[in-house]
């Protein structure tokens, strides 16, 4: 008994010899290799893929390569500042944004950086820039609509909340023009959105800032910006990044739009790394996992079930494609992960017809189901039709002379639908609007219309529309269908707007 005694009186008078002395446990690593933007790091032992490792300066890295006898990592900052023989130290964290409202109107780094110079963030909550999807029971279907504002996305590729719809053309097609248009048009939809770029010039992307300032829309939008100039491992986690942010939103039951733009230029810096770090190329000289690249990042798209609080998350991926090629391994790559494409095709763009919609080779896989009643009721064969049009088009311009009426009628309609389908950038559109100029259309009532004028009278009705029947607009808006009784209203306006001939002026 006297023994256990003093062994407990030893016991405690060691403790109270080291009271107060703390002992700190450092994972240390040391430079051994330095250049390009990627370090390779021997003793990080305890090394984890994915963690922040913290160089001399302030500078962070990336544990990306983990190997028998050393570390690879990605630089997160300017690597001449790092060289051989520097101390490296593992922080236990992996890589962090910052999330939640703070950042709404700001434009940010991947790394939550302010890069508007409007000071700080003082954001409360962080989230990890990679993280698992939502499983299959956290989601419920894609059955509401995002209006882009936008009459043919809207009425022939509609988009739903929680969807993953593809822009893909070649450049100067207009793919950023619908990623910008679809964010304007959430100003009133109660949809949050983040606009990634991605290796894009400097100078655009404070084009782009400064047109969402300039049409208000910068107020429900935060932009991550990783431009050209920037070292291609903040281009590899930017859209990690945004996707981070959204998912803050989504998970707090609310609904989010994130347009990435544009993942190609993401694939090529995911490239680089890879090749940097020795990892063995495939095809075209990406790694073998360049699918899981955009894979990951997209599948976290999802609209959530309502036990999960019912937000959503909508991805709007670009992807620039060269000489109109959609078989290359990136498009395909990404189409197969979609929820389907919008595909803009330069020939169309050059003939004026903007935005350039090619609709045999875009579709929606969510379809009607993330349409509202009202669209369903107008659109319903506009596809069809456009569809028609095309393949008569192309067998008319051997000889319209020996057409005969129906087939020339059908044409006619066509070039009018094709017509009214034309929308000037950063003009979106409310669901009253489209419905009842689409509904003018289909119905014959722009039939005798001439094709010069269409636009005029599009534009004219609306005024008229404003002037003298405003609540037919913010009827259809309410109720997101076209009530039986206001048919007859809308026919009786469109006949009373023809015989005005307002449209003339």
């Amino acid at each position: 008994m006297a023994s256990r005694d003093q062994g407990i009186v030893s016991i405690i008078k060691e403790e109270i010899e080291h009271f107060g002395t703390t002992v700190n446990i450092a994972n240390v690593g040391t430079v051994v290799e330095v250049g390009d933007g990627i370090a390779r790091v021997h003793g990080l032992s305890d090394a984890k893929y994915n963690e922040l490792l913290e160089f001399p300066n302030d500078i962070m890295g990336l544990a990306l390569n983990l190997e028998e006898d050393n570390v690879g990592v990605v630089i997160l900052g300017d690597h001449s500042k790092i060289k051989e023989g520097d101390e490296v130290r593992a922080t236990g964290r992996v890589v962090e944004v910052p999330v939640g409202d703070e950042l709404i109107g700001r434009v940010i780094d991947p790394l939550g950086r302010p890069r508007d110079g409007k000071g700080a963030i003082n954001a409360e909550s962080f989230r990890p820039v990679e993280k698992i999807a939502p499983g299959v029971t956290m989601r419920q279907p894609v059955n509401t609509p995002l209006l882009t504002g936008i009459k043919a996305i809207d009425a022939m590729i509609p988009i739903g909340r929680g969807q993953r719809e593809l822009i893909i053309g070649d450049r100067f097609t207009g793919k950023s023009a619908i990623g910008i248009d679809s964010i304007i048009a959430q100003k009133d939809e109660d949809v949050l959105c983040i606009y990634v770029a991605i290796g894009q010039k400097t100078s655009k992307v404070a084009q782009v800032v400064a047109l969402l300032e300039k049409y208000g829309a910068m107020g429900h939008t935060i932009v991550v910006a990783a431009d050209a100039s920037d070292p291609a491992p903040l281009q590899y986690i930017a859209p990690y990044s945004g996707c981070a942010i959204g998912e803050e939103f989504m998970g707090n039951g609310r609904d989010a739009l994130i347009v990435y733009d544009d993942l190609y230029r993401h694939a090529w810096a995911y490239r680089q790394i890879s090749l940097l770090l020795r990892r063995p190329p495939g095809r075209e000289a990406y790694p073998g996992d360049i699918f899981y690249l955009h894979s990951r990042l997209l599948e976290r798209a999802a609209k959530l079930s309502n036990e999960h609080g019912g937000g959503s998350l909508t991805a709007l991926p670009i992807i620039e494609t060269q000489a109109g090629d959609m078989s290359a391994y990136i498009p395909t790559n990404v189409i197969s992960i979609t929820d389907g494409q919008i595909y803009l095709e330069p020939d169309l763009f050059n003939a004026g017809i903007r935005p350039a919609i090619n609709v045999g080779l875009s579709v929606s896989r969510v379809g009607g189901s993330a349409q509202r009643k009202a669209m369903r009721q107008v659109a319903g064969t506009l596809r069809l039709e456009l569809a028609q049009f095309r393949e008569l088009q192309a067998f008319a311009q051997f000889g319209s002379e020996d057409l005969d009426k129906a087939t020339r009628d059908q044409l006619e309609r066509g070039k009018r639908i094709t017509e009214i389908l034309k929308q000037p950038q950063y003009s979106p559109m409310s669901l009253g609007e489209q419905v009842i100029v689409l509904y003018a259309v289909t119905k014959g009532f722009l039939d005798d219309v001439s094709l010069d004028k269409i636009l005029g009278w599009e534009k004219n009705f609306h005024k008229f529309l404003k002037n003298k029947y405003p609540k037919l607009i913010e009827t259809i808006n309410d109720e997101k269908e076209i009530p039986e009784d206001k048919k007859e209203f809308i026919e009786k306006a469109i006949i009373e707007f023809n015989k005005g001939g307002m449209y003339q002026s």
